[in-house]
């Protein structure tokens, strides 16, 4: 897969209006190349949230321009229709908790996503297992989320974020929860998963074990960016 990546410029986000209103982001510019991981780090209130969400199309931004792979998203208005297709189709998302739905088995919480843009059922179980094995969890696709370790089910939340072949992935604290072995396992394979699909990916995190691994970081504050080189280590 080819594409821009993400490409943000002057995104604003303010909340009210008059006297009352905040502006949680003031000119937010960032970009990151496909194939890229980038960190973005900064303390609570800072615009980090409210930032995924408006990459995310969660949450309207007040105004700049936002690209996501090849298209232009957002030019002080949105540009595309449906939100939600967009969200299944460009986005992929990696939360700190892994969100698995525990009535379905591991396969099928990553086919869900494809099925319900409208691949036949086979194909979509045959992408997820693909995935699965590329994460080294294919032995465990017949599982209930029940049955799988913490490292296990962030494997498989990130399976189901890259199914639909995203050019974009939006990681919230993904190893949060995890120790520093199955940390620095989660944050190895979204630099594989970058380098193998293409994808550009951005990771919010506040965790000090995985900082190093940046080669670029964000700094958010007071709702603008401020980039600068990361340590870079371990991932080449």
């Amino acid at each position: 897969m080819s594409g821009k990546g993400i490409h943000i410029e002057g995104l604003k986000k303010r909340y009210g209006e008059g006297d009352t209103a905040v502006h949680a982001l003031k000119g937010v510019n960032m970009q990151v190349a496909p194939g890229e991981v980038v960190g973005l780090i900064g303390p609570s209130g800072s615009g980090k949230s409210t930032l995924l969400k408006c990459l995310g199309a969660v949450i309207d931004p007040t105004a700049g321009r936002m690209v996501l792979g090849d298209e232009v998203i957002f030019d002080n208005g949105w540009k595309v229709r449906d939100l939600g297709a967009l969200r299944r189709d460009k986005i992929g998302f990696v939360f700190q908790a892994p969100y698995l739905i525990p009535f379905l088995d591991v396969t099928d919480n990553v086919a869900l996503l494809p099925m319900l843009a409208g691949i036949p059922n086979g194909e979509a179980r045959a992408k997820a297992l693909e995935l699965l094995t590329a994460l080294d969890v294919q032995h465990r696709a017949r599982a209930m989320p029940s049955q799988l370790s913490g490292g296990e089910q962030q494997r498989v939340a990130i399976a189901r974020g890259l199914v639909n072949r995203p050019p974009v992935i939006l990681a919230d604290e993904p190893t949060a929860p995890l120790d520093s072995e199955r940390a620095m396992a989660v944050i190895r394979i979204l630099n594989d998963m970058a380098r193998q699909f293409e994808t550009a990916i951005i990771v919010v995190t506040h965790d000090e074990k995985i900082i190093p691994t940046f080669k670029r970081i964000y700094h958010i504050r007071d709702g603008v960016t401020h980039e600068e080189a990361g340590e870079g280590r371990g991932f080449e």
